[in-house]
């Protein structure tokens, strides 16, 4: 029981792990570029009908990040049930998982390639008809399809998920992590034009992001190697008590 008390006491640093992944997703080098034409998809319309006012797409974008967070909900119940039914290997489990999680993060700084990782299934976006449901099928399709950006990280919230080996606290960290993508959304499409004039200027250091994405997985793999979530959230707790009301 204390194994699982010590994984229950990881879960504050893995949130915020999960918080800030999502956000880096949201700003990788596959995702960022196409927020305005996925908007004005979502939305029926053009990008400088969306800039002009033309129609609103925050209603579909809505929509777009319920449909991300259904499957990644549904994923971390899976990974957690998983982590459930090996709980008696559950240090090997984190051990492994620590060990995919720098891979995937020496792709990330371009170490080496990984093939499969550089494929995507991406829906062209042509002309939508600007349907709340059209907008949910898409987010569905985006949670499912976005390999080589989401891939990756999302493996490392899957990884942290099935550590956990509890449902509530799996789907926890991927709901956190589907706020953290799917929050900028809804603000892009809230303050659009605004939105635009800053992805641009993000868009030079697309690749510096890339870069601390796979520090952010090198990091969280080796904490799952050396158990230091524990470590990290007993420090959070003693030095900052009323954190214990979220755990």
């Amino acid at each position: 029981m204390l194994g699982m008390e010590i994984v229950d006491a990881a879960f504050l640093p893995a949130a915020f792990v999960a918080l800030l992944a999502g956000v880096l997703s949201f700003l990788s080098p596959c995702v960022l570029p196409i927020v305005p034409p996925y908007l004005g998809y979502m939305a029926g319309v053009s990008v400088s009908g969306l800039k002009t006012g033309e129609r609103s797409a925050v209603l579909p974008a809505l929509f777009f990040v319920m449909g991300l967070s259904t499957v990644f909900l549904l994923m971390g119940l899976a990974a957690s049930t998983f982590g459930r039914l090996v709980l008696t290997y559950m240090d090997w489990l984190a051990r492994i998982s620590g060990v995919m999680v720098i891979v995937l993060g020496l792709h990330f700084l371009r170490v080496f390639r990984i093939p499969i990782l550089d494929q995507e299934a991406r829906m062209q976006a042509g002309k939508g008809d600007g349907g709340a449901l059209g907008a949910y099928v898409l987010g569905l399709a985006f949670a499912f399809g976005w390999t080589p950006c989401i891939g990756p990280i999302l493996g490392m919230i899957l990884s942290l998920a099935a550590s956990s080996a509890d449902a509530s606290r799996g789907m926890g960290l991927l709901a956190v992590y589907a706020l953290g993508l799917g929050i900028p959304f809804l603000l892009s499409a809230l303050f659009i034009n605004r939105a635009i004039g800053l992805m641009n200027r993000i868009k030079p250091y697309l690749a510096t992001i890339e870069r601390a994405m796979g520090v952010l997985l090198i990091v969280v793999g080796v904490m799952l190697l050396t158990g230091a979530f524990a470590s990290v959230s007993f420090w959070l707790l003693e030095t900052f008590p009323g954190l214990a009301l979220l755990g």
